[in-house]
């Protein structure tokens, strides 16, 4: 999903760890280390402006609350908590609280894959329908009927997992995406954001599978359900289900113990509602006709959404990033190689994008001569994060909010992304 749907964020899309939390300069071969009084924040380039753009927003009640963090050269220099995490009961905001990080998701996801790849258990050129016969004959849709019947074509080249991690795939996503998928969606029953009942990850792809393409693999840049397709990928290329596989080779390797697609009881407590506004401008918990966000909470829906469905912490997502950053080092050891980071990162879909960035495996990555190497994304329930290789920075903001157009943190988190 859009990373930015309902924000002033950036043109078209644009619309780390506590390995040695407890002392705080411990020193480690890669990570975070707290370093939170060595910067004089307030005229802090990254944290002064941000800052400044959340208590506006708070002050004017466009955001009920929000989490703040800034990390450089391997250092948090300030994490911080602002407003509440429920309006309508004040309950103050914390800055471990957890949020749903939505399409900040993908990029979990498709560091998963790139963990397979070194090992050989999958190729970027792979065609899907090795690991998903399902896909074997999958069409291009050429004319949607009004009755939802539909005309296709034979595809010209085959769906790869390389277009599954890079938007070029053809499958869109419906309610935020391509009308005509919208209703194909609807009548194969087709899960478009979350998880929504008790089907299985593999139950869903089967659906999807049955509504074709929107366009040739490779030829165009759609934002879509790419992901959730490697998910299934996944499962099949590593013989265990997808939350197992990335507990064990992902987040615990990492320390991120409050990132889940479904949260344990004893962390429930942490999850921030999302919110919205009624017509009166008064806060009010977000429903939708398509989803409930009460996703995370349920045990008995299994589907593992690859494109929204996690829920994180700034700090745990942020090892994630220091992670990346660090090309692949962790505490202690090495989660990937070097040339597997710097793989991820290059550009994946040449010639089919401009704005001054590219799509890397997953991540944007900007071009332009400021900036150039920073990665970014963000979330549908207002989320943002980029890191800088050049500088080694990294920067996130945390909401759950839905369909706010006056919230100044978000267009103020890209002008900074942009500087």
């Amino acid at each position: 999903m859009n990373p930015f749907p309902h924000t002033a964020a950036l043109p078209c899309l644009l619309c780390f760890l506590l390995a040695g939390c407890q002392l705080p300069h411990a020193q480690n071969e890669a990570g975070l280390t707290l370093n939170l009084s060595a910067t004089d924040l307030s005229t802090d380039s990254i944290w002064a402006p941000l800052e400044r753009a959340i208590e506006a927003t708070l002050d004017s009640n466009a955001i009920p609350g929000a989490v703040l963090l800034v990390a450089r050269n391997g250092e948090v220099i300030g994490h911080e908590a602002y407003g509440v995490s429920d309006p309508l009961t004040g309950e103050q905001m914390d800055k471990d609280a957890l949020f749903r990080i939505c399409s900040q998701s993908k990029a979990i996801v498709s560091m998963s894959a790139m963990l397979l790849w070194e090992r050989g258990a999958i190729g970027l050129d792979d065609p899907v329908s090795k690991y998903l016969p399902e896909f074997a004959e999958v069409g291009i849709l050429d004319t949607l009927l009004a009755d939802t019947t539909a005309q296709y074509s034979r595809p010209r080249s085959s769906l790869t997992v390389r277009h599954l991690m890079t938007h070029t795939s053809g499958i869109p996503y419906g309610e935020i995406g391509d009308e005509r998928f919208e209703k194909l969606y609807a009548r194969y029953g087709v899960a478009d954001l979350f998880p929504i009942d008790e089907r299985s990850t593999r139950d869903n792809i089967a659906l999807l599978a049955q509504t074709g393409l929107a366009h040739h693999p490779g030829e165009q840049w759609t934002y879509g359900l790419g992901l959730d397709v490697l998910v299934a990928v996944l499962e099949v290329a590593s013989g265990q289900p997808y939350a197992e596989f990335l507990n064990t080779e992902l987040l615990a390797p990492l320390g991120m113990d409050h990132t889940h697609f479904v949260v344990p009881e004893n962390q429930r407590d942490a999850l921030v509602g999302v919110f919205d506004k009624d017509n009166d401008g008064n806060w009010q918990h977000h429903t939708h006709r398509l989803y409930t966000t009460e996703y995370p909470t349920r045990e008995d829906w299994p589907l593992c959404s690859g494109g929204a469905g996690l829920t994180s912490t700034a700090m745990d997502y942020a090892r994630f990033l220091q992670m990346v950053l660090d090309r692949g080092a962790i505490p202690g050891g090495r989660l990937l190689k070097a040339s597997t980071i710097d793989t991820l990162l290059a550009d994946h879909a040449p010639g089919l994008l401009d704005g001054g960035w590219h799509q890397g495996l997953t991540f944007g990555v900007q071009n332009e001569p400021e900036g150039q190497g920073r990665f970014f994304w963000g979330g549908y329930f207002n989320t943002q994060y980029f890191g800088d290789p050049a500088t080694g920075e990294l920067a996130l903001i945390m909401k759950q909010t839905y369909g706010i157009s006056d919230d100044k943190s978000s267009s103020t988190f890209s002008e900074v992304l942009n500087r």
